[in-house]
């Protein structure tokens, strides 16, 4: 699972874009459950730096109290899961993030660990997206996939996001991909070497 990241706006580089195209986003170094944080989409051909909140909304939904039931997606289920299925096939994006904690310990007294990547690099996490219209206009929302934990991650909790490697961020992105069991392919079960 993951409940909280980091996203700076140093991942500007990493993820290919410039000052410029970071909207007016200051990030944040304890981003939440309903907080808006930037994700990268494709629009028009091109991959787009996007403000969304995290926590999905379905299209279909009656209110956006599901949204806090929808920040993670398991892999395993993701392509069966009516509130995942369609936003798998057609809307697909990265969630960048310099890490993400997982907390270990006794109600009360829980320890934050801050899970990163051993070279310091920033990491993309799978993540899906959606539009939903509110009686105030359009909400756009966002949920990250998770897996089973790799060895390091472990200790601190059976499940971790899927963090995409760059080779595989066009072919996560392409609108022409649209098979849900293809898409949960080898990304799902790659573990990436963290801490």
């Amino acid at each position: 699972m993951c409940a909280r990241f980091v996203f700076t706006n140093e991942q500007a580089a990493f993820l290919g874009f410039n000052a410029e195209m970071l909207w007016d986003f200051a990030g944040s170094y304890n981003v939440a459950p309903t907080d808006y944080s930037l994700i990268v989409r494709m629009a028009e051909g091109k991959r787009r730096m996007w403000p969304m909140r995290w926590g999905l909304i379905p299209s279909w939904a009656k209110d956006e109290g599901i949204g806090i039931k929808c920040i993670n997606a398991r892999s395993e289920t993701v392509s069966e899961k009516p509130s995942f299925r369609g936003a798998l096939k057609y809307r697909r994006c990265l969630v960048p993030a310099d890490g993400f904690f997982e907390w270990q310990g006794e109600k009360g007294y829980k320890q934050p660990y801050f899970i990163h990547r051993v070279d310091g690099v920033a990491m993309a996490m799978a993540g899906l997206w959606e539009e939903w219209e509110s009686p105030s206009g359009t909400v756009e929302t966002f949920t990250i996939i998770t897996t089973d934990a790799n060895r390091e991650m472990s200790d601190l909790h059976d499940r971790m996001p899927v963090i995409l490697e760059r080779s595989d961020w066009e072919r996560w992105l392409d609108p022409g991909l649209t098979d849900g069991e293809a898409l949960r392919g080898s990304w799902f079960r790659r573990r990436m070497e963290l801490w």
